[in-house]
């Protein structure tokens, strides 16, 4: 499954894992903690305090968030065309379905049928596509962080890249009694 995933979206990170601390000693023990994990790298391990959220300091925040910039813009073609394609292959699948069937609507006016039944199809695959760029999951998953931090609490940002990375910084993460959130 990860490996389909990976097809679809530029980013090698697909889930983020974000824990919260009440305090930078424990945020800064749980570092080490994590980096042990099999397969881990300093680079998929941010810590992220008050002190990112201040204004010229926003894009800090947002690179320790999502680091893979370039991959976000990878995800955004991939899944406009994925989705898009497959919208215009199912929209071509129910055209010939009606056509089959002598579904008079279609019957009576093939052109304006292939066109609109295509075209929606196409067109709501495009907006799929939209909806897996924007990634709901993260912005729910920022949003709280962003609060947490504003709060005065420490975030400690996980960013595995298979699934068995993900289930172990989990577990690890929710034994500390820290507050863990993560995204799909």
């Amino acid at each position: 499954m990860d490996y389909l995933l990976q097809g679809m979206f530029g980013e090698k990170s697909l889930t983020k894992v974000v824990a919260l601390f009440a305090d930078k000693a424990s945020a800064e023990a749980m570092i080490g903690r994590v980096l042990r994990l099999p397969g881990m790298e300093p680079g998929q391990v941010r810590l992220l305090s008050q002190q990112d959220l201040r204004t010229h300091r926003a894009d800090l925040f947002g690179r320790k968030m999502e680091p893979e910039q370039r991959g976000i813009f990878q995800t955004a073609f991939r899944a406009h065309l994925v989705a898009g394609f497959g919208g215009f292959v199912l929209g071509l699948l129910l055209y010939a379905y009606f056509m089959s069937t002598g579904q008079p609507m279609v019957t009576s006016s093939p052109l304006l049928a292939f066109i609109a039944i295509v075209g929606f199809a196409t067109t709501f695959g495009l907006l799929l596509g939209g909806l897996i760029t924007i990634r709901p999951d993260h912005v729910r998953v920022i949003a709280k962080t962003r609060a947490a931090l504003r709060g005065g609490q420490w975030a400690l940002v996980v960013h595995p890249t298979d699934s068995h990375q993900t289930q172990l910084a989990q577990e690890l993460l929710e034994g500390s009694g820290a507050t863990v959130m993560r995204t799909l």
